[in-house]
């Protein structure tokens, strides 16, 4: 009975950086719902101190944020979506009988658009 919202981002990608604040945005609006939103970083492990952490401090981000250190990305990325081909950014959001895959930047506008009607069932 839970909504997710996946977004696959780098400290290093210029798009992922914009739409950040969105994700925060759908959180801190839909923050009394069934929501939950990961932020799954694909930077390099050996970034984490140096790089991630900082960034997310710097921004502020609250929702939950992975690093994903796999380099198997072939084993993995069809998992999400069977076309996807790995670019960043890309968000998945499911649940509810739900199930979208966005290979693309999104805009708060979008986001919300797609949870709402899920949200207020």
């Amino acid at each position: 009975d839970t909504l997710y919202v996946v977004n696959f981002w780098a400290t290093w990608c210029a798009p992922c950086i914009k739409e950040i604040p969105y994700f925060e945005q759908l959180s801190e609006k839909y923050r009394d719902k069934k929501l939950k939103v990961l932020m799954v970083s694909l930077d390099m492990s050996e970034q984490l101190e140096s790089r991630v952490l900082p960034f997310i401090e710097k921004q502020g981000m609250q929702n939950r944020v992975i690093l994903l250190d796999d380099p198997k990305f072939n084993d993995w990325i069809p998992l999400v979506d069977k076309k996807w081909t790995g670019a960043i950014p890309a968000t998945l959001i499911y649940g509810k009988g739900f199930r979208e895959f966005y290979p693309r930047e999104l805009t708060f506008t979008e986001l919300d658009e797609a949870v709402q009607p899920l949200l207020s069932e």
